[in-house]
C-alpha cells in the first residue's frame, strides 16, 4: 500500500491494511517537523552521554551539579497537576498489546501506563499496531476475540499514560533527509496528532513518562518538542503532561533540575528501580572496587536505593509534585498457594513502605495485584487522592549516600546462573517480538535483563567478583554454564530457533572486553 510522504522522508517496512489510518500525511508531517527541529540535539546529547561515561570510567564521581544550585535552592513549584493525574495511588505497566491494553484499562488500577518502550520489542508491527490498539482504546472502539473469550473495555478504565521509546533508540523503518529518526519522537509525535484533542474532549489528556533521561537537559529537549507540538496542534502551553522515570545514577543528582525544566509540563517523578540498579553497574563497571551481590539481594532497602528513594520523594513533595514508587516484579503465582502467598507478601511490604514513606502511588505489571497495591495505599491515604502535603524535611541525602553500593555480598553460583537463565529467555522471547516475559515468577522486561547481563560482565572484571565458595567469576565459567541454562530455557519455553541465538547474544555480551550500553541497540538490528 502506497502513503503519501513528506518530502525528504523514506518509509522502509511493510504498509499492511490499516497502517494507513496512523500513518497519514498530517501525522507524518508532524513526525518529520520535530525530526528535523531536535533530531541535532538528541544527537548532541548522546555524545554527551559518552563522554560522561568516558570520565566516570576514568574514577570521576558524580556530585550535585554547581551551576544549578539556585534551582536547588529555590523556591518555585511545578504548575498544578490536572484533575485525571491527581490520584495514582496504583499504576499499571504494560507493553501495547491489545489484549494488555484492554486489561490494563479494565485492572481497576488508577493509572496505565502503555509501553512503546522496556516491556515492548520495537519490531515495526509493534510500534504500529499499538498506535492503532491506542487510538481505538481512547475512542472506547477496541476489541479483541480470543480463544473463546471477548475482550471489551468496561465503563470506567484507567487514566492513560504514555511511555515513548528512550534518546538512544532510534526507528530505524523512518528516514528523514537520509538519517534514521528518534524512536521517541516517532512514538510521541503520532500518538499526540491523533489522540490528545480526543483526550482532552473525554477529559483527560496527552500524559506520558519519560524514560532513561541523564540530565536536565535532556528533559529540556522534552520540555521544547511539547512546546513546539502544543504549537503546531493548537493546543494551550501546558496541555501535556510528563513524568519523569529517574532511572539512571547520573539523573539522581539532578531531580531538582529535570521537575524545574518541565515545570509547566510535569507530572512528577518515578523511582525506576530496576534500571537504576542496571545503570548503577553501568557507569561503575570499570571500578574494581565496585561489586553488587546476587540480583535478588539488591533491594529497595540496601543503602544506594533506601537513599535515592527517600530523595526522589522529598524533591517531589517540596515542588507539588507527585512522587510514584516503582515496580513489584512479583506476579501471582496460580499453582502453588504457598510461594503465591510468600510472593503477595513481598508485594505488601513493597507497597506499605512506599505508601508509609510519603509516597502517592506505585507500579505493579499484572492486573491481579491491583487489589492487593491498592489496600496498602488506602491504609495510609484513605480516601485522599495523593499525599503530596506529606514533606520529608527530615531526609537528609548527600552524593555520598547515592553512590552507597551495598551489599557486595553473597554472590553465589545460583545467582550466576540465575542471570545467565534470565538473560537467555529474555532476549529469545525479545527476538521473538515479546518485550514482557514471566520468567521464575517475575515479569521481566529489558530493565531486569539489563541487570542480568551487566552484573555478570561487571563480576568477571571486579576484584569482588567473586563466588562464596571462594572461586572467581570469569569468562571461562560463565561460557560453561550457557550450554546448560539454555537447555533449561528450552525445556521451560520450547526449542525457539531464537533461544540458540540469544544464547550466543548473551555470551557475547557479557564476556567480550567492550561493554554494549543497552542489549536492545544490537538486538534491534536483528528484527
Amino acid at each position: 500500500m502506497a502513503l503519501q510522504l513528506p518530502a525528504g522522508m523514506e518509509i522502509k517496512a511493510e504498509i499492511k491494511p490499516g497502517y494507513e489510518k496512523v500513518l497519514t500525511p498530517e501525522a507524518l508531517a508532524l513526525v518529520a517537523k520535530l525530526s528535523r527541529a531536535f533530531e541535532p540535539r538528541r544527537r548532541q546529547l548522546l555524545d554527551i552521554r559518552v563522554e560522561r561515561a568516558k570520565r566516570l570510567d576514568a574514577g570521576e564521581r558524580p556530585d550535585f551539579p554547581a551551576e544549578t544550585r539556585h534551582i536547588r535552592e529555590g523556591d518555585w513549584k511545578i504548575a498544578p497537576i490536572p484533575k485525571a493525574l491527581e490520584c495514582r495511588r496504583v499504576e499499571i505497566t504494560g507493553p501495547v498489546e491489545r489484549k494488555m491494553v484492554i486489561n490494563a484499562f479494565n485492572s481497576g488500577a488508577d493509572s496505565y501506563m502503555t509501553d512503546f518502550e522496556d516491556s515492548n520489542t520495537p519490531n515495526w508491527e509493534n510500534q504500529i499496531t499499538g498506535q492503532i490498539n491506542l487510538m481505538e482504546a481512547i475512542r472506547k472502539t477496541i476489541s479483541l476475540e480470543q480463544n473463546g473469550k471477548s475482550y471489551k473495555l468496561n465503563d470506567k478504565v484507567a487514566t492513560l499514560v504514555v511511555r515513548p521509546r528512550g534518546w538512544h533508540l532510534d526507528e530505524k523503518h523512518v528516514i528523514v533527509d537520509g538519517k534514521r529518526i528518534s524512536g521517541g519522537i516517532f512514538d510521541f509525535a503520532l500518538f499526540m496528532f491523533h489522540n490528545a484533542k480526543e483526550q482532552l474532549a473525554r477529559g483527560a489528556g496527552p500524559y506520558f513518562y519519560l524514560p532513561k533521561l541523564e540530565s536536565y537537559l535532556e528533559a529540556r529537549l522534552w520540555n521544547d518538542i511539547f512546546v513546539m507540538t502544543q504549537n503546531e496542534l493548537g493546543l494551550p502551553q501546558g496541555t501535556i503532561k510528563a513524568t519523569v522515570l529517574i532511572e539512571t545514577i547520573l539523573a539522581a543528582f539532578e531531580m531538582d533540575e529535570i521537575l524545574y525544566e518541565l515545570r509547566e509540563h510535569s507530572a512528577g517523578l518515578n523511582a525506576g528501580r530496576w534500571d537504576y540498579i542496571f545503570s548503577c553497574i553501568k557507569k561503575f563497571k570499570l571500578d574494581k572496587d565496585f561489586c553488587l551481590a546476587d540480583r535478588a539481594k539488591v533491594t529497595m532497602t540496601a543503602p544506594f536505593m533506601r537513599s535515592y528513594a527517600l530523595l526522589l520523594l522529598q524533591i517531589c513533595h517540596k515542588r507539588n509534585a507527585p512522587a510514584i514508587g516503582g515496580m513489584a516484579a512479583l506476579i501471582p503465582i496460580k499453582n502453588d498457594p504457598e510461594k503465591n502467598e510468600i510472593a503477595m507478601g513481598g508485594v505488601r511490604v513493597d507497597k506499605a513502605r512506599d505508601a508509609t514513606d510519603g509516597y502517592d502511588g506505585g507500579w505493579v505489571a499484572h492486573p491481579g495485584l491491583v487489589e492487593l497495591a491498592m489496600t496498602e495505599f488506602k491504609k495510609v491515604l484513605g480516601d485522599k487522592p495523593n499525599q503530596i502535603d506529606k514533606q520529608r524535611p527530615d531526609v537528609k541525602v548527600a552524593a555520598a549516600d547515592l553512590l552507597d553500593f551495598q551489599p557486595e555480598k553473597p554472590i553465589t553460583e545460583a545467582g550466576l546462573r540465575y542471570n545467565i537463565n534470565v538473560g537467555i529467555h529474555y532476549l529469545g522471547a525479545w527476538l521473538a517480538g515479546n518485550g514482557c516475559v514471566p520468567i521464575h515468577n517475575l515479569m521481566e522486561d529489558a530493565a531486569t535483563a539489563e541487570i542480568s547481563r551487566s552484573q555478570v560482565w561487571q563480576w568477571i572484571r571486579s576484584s569482588k567478583g567473586v563466588l562464596e565458595d571462594g572461586r572467581k567469576v570469569t569468562a571461562e565459567m560463565v561460557r560453561s554454564m550457557i550450554p546448560e541454562e539454555l537447555a533449561k530455557v528450552k525445556a521451560i519455553a520450547g526449542t525457539g530457533p531464537t533461544y540458540d541465538r540469544a544464547a550466543q547474544i548473551f555470551e557475547q555480551m557479557s564476556t567480550s572486553e567492550s561493554f554494549a550500553e543497552f542489549l536492545t541497540l544490537p538486538l534491534y538490528e536483528e528484527i
